[in-house]
C-alpha cells in the first residue's frame, strides 16, 4: 500500500548491481502532505473535516490521513481508544480470529467494496479511484519484473490471494499457467467470471499466445501446496502480524522454485501513528485488522527461508502505498 501526493515519477527497482526504473509511480519517500491508506489494499480515511461524513463512506479498515501538525495532538488520545476490544468482538461474532474475520469481511461488505475498487465501474469516489490506480501500478510493476527477461509462456505461477483476478488474468494472457487462490469464495467466483469473459470471450489483442484459463481455488495461504516457478502474493501480508508473517513467507518460499514476489505495507513510526489514529474512526461496517511490516523484517524472514532479495520497489499514489520485493533462492 502506498503513500504520496505525487503519482508521476518512476518506481525504482534496485538490484545489487543495477537499478531498474519503471515509469509507473512515485518512488519518493519524502512526505509533503500526509495521506495514507492500507489494504489488501485497505480503504483510507481522508482529510475531510466532517468525520461523520467520512465514516459513512469508508469502513473500519480505514487509515486516518491527517496533517503532520495534527499527529502529535491526536496521538495523545490513542491510549483511550480500544480498537483491540472492537476486533475481539468482531472475532467473537464470526467465531474465530483474524483469519475468520478476513474471510467474513471479503465474502460480504468487503467483497462489494473491493469488487468496485478493483473493477472498471465509475461508481467509485475519488479515494477509491486513487487506490485502484495504486493497485494497478503494483500489478504493472510485477508484470514488468516477470516479463523483462523472458517469456511467460508455460511458466507456472501461483497467485496467492488473487482477489478478483487483477494479476491472474494478465499473467494468463502472457501464456503463464496460473494457479489462483483466495480466502474469499466471493472473490474467487468473481475472478473466475472475469477470467472467462476476458480469456474465453473470443477477443484478441493481436498476440499469438493462446491463454490458458487460470485454475481458481478457495484457500487460505496456509493450505496452499504444490511447486511453481513463481509465487506472487500481493497486498495480503497486511492481514498477518509479523510473528505469523515469518512462517507464511517461509511457506510461500517453499512453494516457489525460481522467484517469490511480495508486496506489503511498510511499517515506519510515521505510518504506524497514522494507522493508529485511523483506528479511532472505525466507520459503520466491519473490517479487518491491518498489520504494517518493516522492510528489514521481511528480508530477514526471506533469509531464514534460504532466499535473498533481488529487486526492491515502492509504489505509491495519494492513498495507496506498497513495498514490492522480488526474492530468489540464495
Amino acid at each position: 500500500m502506498a503513500f504520496s501526493t505525487i503519482v508521476s515519477s518512476p518506481v525504482c527497482f534496485h538490484t545489487q548491481n543495477q537499478t531498474h526504473n519503471f515509469p509507473l509511480s512515485n518512488n519518493k519517500r519524502r512526505i509533503n502532505k500526509p495521506l495514507i491508506t492500507q489494504t489488501k489494499a485497505l480503504p483510507p480515511l481522508s482529510t475531510a473535516t466532517d468525520v461523520s461524513a467520512i465514516t459513512t463512506t469508508f469502513d473500519s479498515t480505514t487509515l486516518a490521513v491527517l496533517g503532520g501538525g495534527s499527529i502529535a495532538a491526536l496521538a495523545a488520545i490513542l491510549s483511550i481508544a480500544d480498537p483491540e476490544k472492537r476486533r475481539q468482538l468482531q472475532a467473537e461474532e464470526v467465531g474465530g480470529g483474524d483469519k475468520e474475520v478476513v474471510r467474513e469481511y471479503f465474502n460480504s461488505t468487503g467483497f462489494q467494496r473491493w469488487k468496485k475498487i478493483y473493477g472498471e465501474t465509475d461508481d467509485v469516489n475519488k479515494v477509491q479511484l486513487d487506490i485502484r490506480l495504486g493497485h494497478s501500478k503494483t500489478v504493472e510493476n510485477v508484470m514488468k519484473i516477470l516479463t523483462e527477461d523472458r517469456s511467460l509462456e508455460g511458466v507456472t505461477v501461483c497467485d496467492a490471494g488473487c482477489g478478483t483476478g487483477c494479476l491472474s488474468i494478465p499473467l494468463a494472457k502472457q501464456g503463464a499457467i496460473v494457479y489462483s487462490s483466495d480466502i474469499s469464495a466471493a472473490m474467487v467466483s468473481e475472478a473466475e467470471k472475469q477470467a472467462k469473459e476476458e480469456l474465453l470471450g473470443g477477443s484478441s489483442d493481436g498476440s499469438s499466445v493462446v491463454p490458458v484459463l487460470p485454475k481458481f481455488t478457495v484457500s487460505d495461504l496456509e493450505s496452499l501446496d504444490g511447486k511453481y516457478d513463481t509465487v506472487v502474493c500481493l497486498d495480503v501480508l497486511i492481514h498477518y502480524p509479523q510473528s505469523k508473517a515469518d512462517g507464511m513467507i517461509a511457506h510461500l518460499a517453499s512453494l516457489a522454485e525460481k522467484r517469490l514476489i511480495l508486496s506489503f505495507a511498510p511499517k515506519t513510526y510515521y505510518y504506524d501513528i497514522l494507522k493508529r489514529i485511523g483506528e479511532l474512526f472505525p466507520g459503520p461496517s466491519k473490517a479487518t485488522r491491518a498489520y504494517l511490516h518493516r522492510e528489514e523484517d521481511i528480508e530477514r524472514a526471506l533469509q531464514k527461508a534460504g532466499w535473498k532479495v533481488n529487486k526492491k520497489g515502492f509504489t505509491n499514489t495519494q492513498f495507496y502505498f506498497a513495498n514490492l520485493i522480488e526474492a530468489v533462492p540464495a
